[in-house]
């Protein structure tokens, strides 16, 4: 594999990134989103994360061209919930299993050291031994799991939650 450079996000991305994402919107349950997104309905998405602060997108580029990303969210609207993020990761089909999304997560906690963040959670789809696996390396722990949480591919599937101290 070619050399793979981590950094932030950039506007010209979306289109990309909308890609990536539509894989697994058509393809898996591992996102519950039904639809596959045009670029502009993803630009509400994209406005919500900045160069500082605890909200940033950074991607995997490798010759020119963007092959994962990862990044945090707000987890809740209400104020109490300000210092928990949730974190996203994807990385492109071809990419996956070759050590982007490692170096995407140790890229993304980094870049969030010194924030106004006390805690990480992600949520998944179940089964997902990779997603379960990435989780667990960067030391986020088992809180809980809902049953049948979400209806896609005309079955339920269960939603494993996950959380670490940041």
């Amino acid at each position: 594999m070619s050399e793979v450079h981590i950094r932030p996000a950039a506007r010209a991305d979306l289109p990309r990134l909308t890609e990536i994402y539509n894989y697994y919107v058509v393809h898996t349950p591992v996102t519950f989103d039904v639809e596959p997104y045009t670029v502009e309905r993803r630009e509400a998405w994209f406005a919500h994360f900045g160069t500082a602060g605890r909200y940033r997108l950074l991607v995997a580029d490798r010759d020119g061209g963007v092959i994962g990303y990862a990044g945090t969210t707000r987890f809740r609207p209400k104020p109490a919930y300000e210092t928990t993020v949730e974190t996203t990761i994807y990385c492109a089909p071809d990419a996956a299993g070759k050590g982007v999304g490692s170096r995407l997560y140790a890229a993304l906690f980094e870049t969030l050291r010194g924030e106004d963040i006390h805690r990480f959670v992600a949520g998944y789809a179940l089964p997902n031994p990779a997603t379960a696996a990435i989780h667990a390396r960067f030391g986020f722990k088992v809180v809980g799991v809902f049953s049948e949480n979400g209806r896609k591919f005309g079955k339920y599937w269960d939603v494993c939650w996950v959380e670490r101290a940041a």
